[in-house]
C-alpha cells in the first residue's frame, strides 16, 4: 500500500489546480494499492467544490493565512511556526511514502527541509516566463535574490513536475520531470458545432486578456451579430466590473455575457462551437484539453507556453499575442467555414485522447514507485 499526501491551500474555490487534484486523487484512491490524504491549510469548514472519492481522507490544519497580503508579509510569517509544527505532526500520524505540494504557497519554501526522510514532489502550475524580466535584469534586487533562493529550494525536492517540456527548460536542477495535466472528462458525445456560441473559460484576471477579447468580439459582431460570446469564470472583482462596463459601453450587453463560475463546464462546452483564449501567458491550460475533448476547434494567443503544446494547425489557430485583428479574422474564418470547423473539431477530439487520466496517471505511478524504491 502506497500512502500519498497532497498538500494544497483549499479545495472550496473553483480553479484549475483544484480540479486537476480531484482527478488525480480520485484515480489513485480508486486503486487498491493507494492510500490518499489531502492536507489543506485554510479550508475554513467549507464544502469542496469538486467531488472527491469517499476513500480520500481530508485534514485541515487551519493556518488561515491573510490572503489579501503577501505570504511573506509579517502577519503571515508569524504563522509559519504553527504551520510547520502542524504539518510535522500530521506526517507522524499518516506516515506518507511521498508528499506532493500542489499549490504555490508558503509551504513550497520550507517543506524540503522538514521530515527529510520522506520523498517530496513539487508541482508547478504557472509559467516561469513571467520571471524572465527579473532574471535577465543585471541590476541586483530583492526579487532577484528571492528567485535565486527559489532555485535553491527546487534542488531540494526529489522531483519537480512541469506541465510541458518548454517549461522544463527554465529549470536548472536535475530533478525535473514533465507530466502534463490529465483530462478531467471525456464525453461520449461531442458538440454539433452548429450552436452560434463562442466560449471562453477561466479565472477573471488581467492575465487572461478578456478586455482584448471584448475588443476582438466588437469586430466579429460587425459581420456576425447573430453569434454570441460567453465567458465563464470568476475572480478579480474590479476587473470584472471593468469588463462589464466595457461590454455595456460598446453596446454588446446582449451579445457578450459574463456567466460567472460553472461547476459543469463540460455541459457548457458542448453547447458551443468554438473555444477562444486570449491569455498573455499560460503554463498548461487544462481547459484547452477539455474543449478538445468536446470536439471544439480552438483559437488562442500563442502565449508562453501552454497553448502551443496543445494546439496545432489541424486542431485550431494560434495568433501572435495582442494581434486583435488577426484573432477576429480567425474567428470569422472558422464561423464561415463549417467544414473547417468540423475537421478541426475531429482532430481536436483525437488529440485529447493521449491526455486521458489513465495515460497520465501511469506516469505518476511510475514516479511514485521510483521514489519509494529509492
Amino acid at each position: 500500500m502506497k500512502t500519498i499526501v497532497f498538500i494544497i491551500d483549499q479545495v472550496y474555490m473553483h480553479g484549475g489546480i483544484e480540479r486537476v487534484l480531484s482527478v488525480k486523487a480520485n484515480y489513485l484512491a480508486s486503486l487498491s494499492n493507494y492510500n490518499i490524504t489531502i492536507i489543506t491549510t485554510e479550508q475554513k469548514n467549507k464544502v469542496s467544490c469538486y467531488n472527491f472519492h469517499e476513500a480520500i481522507s481530508f485534514v485541515d490544519i487551519s493556518i488561515n493565512y491573510h490572503r489579501n497580503k503577501s505570504y511573506f508579509h509579517p502577519k503571515n510569517l508569524l504563522k509559519l511556526p504553527k504551520h510547520i509544527f502542524k504539518l510535522k505532526k500530521e506526517f507522524r500520524k499518516i506516515k506518507p511514502d511521498v508528499i506532493v505540494v500542489c499549490s504555490h504557497s508558503t509551504d513550497t519554501y520550507f517543506l524540503p527541509f522538514i521530515s527529510k526522510h520522506i520523498p517530496k514532489v513539487k508541482e508547478y502550475h504557472y509559467s516561469k516566463y513571467i520571471e524572465e524580466p527579473i532574471r535577465n535584469n543585471n541590476r541586483k534586487s530583492f526579487k532577484k535574490y528571492f528567485l535565486n533562493f527559489s532555485d535553491f529550494v527546487n534542488t531540494k525536492y526529489d522531483n519537480i513536475i512541469t506541465l510541458n517540456k518548454t517549461e522544463a527548460s527554465h529549470y536548472t536542477s536535475k530533478n525535473v520531470i514533465t507530466i502534463p495535466n490529465p483530462l478531467t472528462f471525456y464525453p461520449k458525445h461531442v458538440s454539433t458545432l452548429d450552436h452560434k456560441i463562442v466560449i471562453a473559460v477561466g479565472r477573471i484576471a488581467t492575465v487572461k486578456g478578456y478586455d482584448q477579447l471584448i475588443d476582438i468580439w466588437e469586430k466579429v459582431n460587425l459581420s456576425k451579430p447573430n453569434w454570441k460570446l460567453y465567458i465563464y469564470g470568476e475572480g478579480d472583482f474590479d476587473y470584472t466590473k471593468t469588463l462589464q462596463k466595457k461590454i455595456v459601453d460598446k453596446g454588446l450587453k446582449d451579445i457578450i455575457k459574463l456567466k460567472g463560475s460553472v461547476t459543469n463546464v463540460e455541459k457548457e462546452l458542448l453547447k458551443a462551437s468554438i473555444f477562444v483564449m486570449t491569455s498573455i501567458n499560460e503554463c498548461f491550460p487544462l481547459v484547452l484539453l477539455e474543449a478538445q475533448s468536446c470536439g471544439l476547434p480552438i483559437i488562442s494567443y500563442d502565449c508562453p507556453y501552454g497553448p502551443r503544446n496543445i494546439i496545432d494547425k489541424n486542431t485550431g489557430i494560434l495568433i501572435p499575442v495582442a494581434n486583435q485583428q488577426q484573432f477576429s479574422n480567425a474567428i470569422l474564418k472558422i464561423i464561415e467555414d463549417r467544414d473547417l470547423r468540423i475537421s478541426m473539431g475531429k482532430n481536436a477530439r483525437i488529440n485529447s485522447i493521449k491526455y486521458q487520466v489513465s495515460n497520465i496517471m501511469e506516469q505518476w505511478d511510475a514516479m511514485f514507485n521510483n521514489l519509494i524504491s529509492n
